[in-house]
């Protein structure tokens, strides 16, 4: 593990607390701050979180996708106890965890998608990158071959139209080579091993769509230039330094929202 300035003792346990994300970036905080094509991002939402005054309730979509991880991080039993709205009145799962039922049950038989995902689970390192302490977490580590995360999603093949830019599939657009970057970086400073970065993907459709997809590696040295392209302006924020910017867009916003004046109609599809 290299050196980092931070005295933090980050654990499975406290990976996810306040406190570990006030000393380390993630990339989802990251993407907090500075957004995808397919999301926008909120400085000043980004440091709510951190400070512990926002936070969101995990949508289903999301919930089916923490199923099939637990599954796969063998904790799946502890998920359903903690969860119990997952269940109906007669004890059958509530059927979009039917469906994750469903997905794992196809990914257990396809043999290189069991393959990509049978390395070390929820393997945590660190490192400092631009400056900065980075934290990660890996569904599936493959020491010294590959690192896998685990993705399920609406679809696998629909594309998305990006202005200026063009269709762009689901990796790009929701950041997922940000990812791929942050977490290729991390482990080569820690192992002095360069892994390829793979994504284990899952469909919700009726007929469960699988892939194993490699993110090749100058789509993460172009995300990893994003990366740090932004990070001086991440750490002046999260030092307290500069003012963030708000989004007014998102839930954050909406509930701090304070009125000045009236607008006009126009300004409802001003950002179109």
């Amino acid at each position: 593990m290299n050196e980092m300035s931070t005295k933090f003792q980050l654990t499975a346990d406290n990976y996810y607390s306040d406190e570990a994300n006030r000393e380390y970036l993630s990339v989802s905080q990251f993407k907090d701050f500075v957004g995808t094509y397919g999301r926008m991002g909120c400085e000043e939402m980004a440091l709510a979180k951190i400070r512990g005054e926002y936070k969101t309730e995990p949508s289903n979509a999301m919930m089916i996708g923490s199923y099939v991880d637990s599954y796969y991080e063998g904790t799946l039993d502890e998920f359903r106890t903690k969860n119990p709205q997952i269940f109906r009145k007669d004890g059958k799962l509530l059927s979009g965890f039917q469906k994750a039922e469903d997905i794992i049950a196809r990914t257990e038989r396809d043999e290189l998608f069991q393959k990509y995902m049978s390395g070390q689970k929820q393997v945590i390192m660190t490192a400092e990158l631009f400056g900065v302490p980075w934290k990660i977490k890996m569904d599936s580590y493959l020491e010294n071959k590959a690192i896998v995360d685990l993705k399920v999603m609406a679809t696998l093949t629909k594309l998305n139209w990006v202005p200026d830019i063009g269709y762009l599939d689901f990796v790009r657009y929701w950041g997922y080579d940000i990812q791929g970057a942050v977490y290729q970086e991390v482990v080569y400073q820690n192992t002095g091993k360069r892994l390829p970065f793979f994504i284990a993907g899952a469909s919700k459709e009726e007929d469960i769509d699988i892939e194993v997809i490699h993110v090749n590696d100058h789509y993460l040295k172009e995300a990893l230039s994003i990366v740090e392209h932004n990070i001086e302006r991440i750490k002046q924020l999260k030092e307290g330094t500069v003012k963030p910017d708000r989004c007014n867009t998102c839930g954050w916003c909406r509930q701090t929202k304070v009125l000045k004046r009236p607008i006009s109609i126009m300004d409802l599809t001003a950002s179109i």
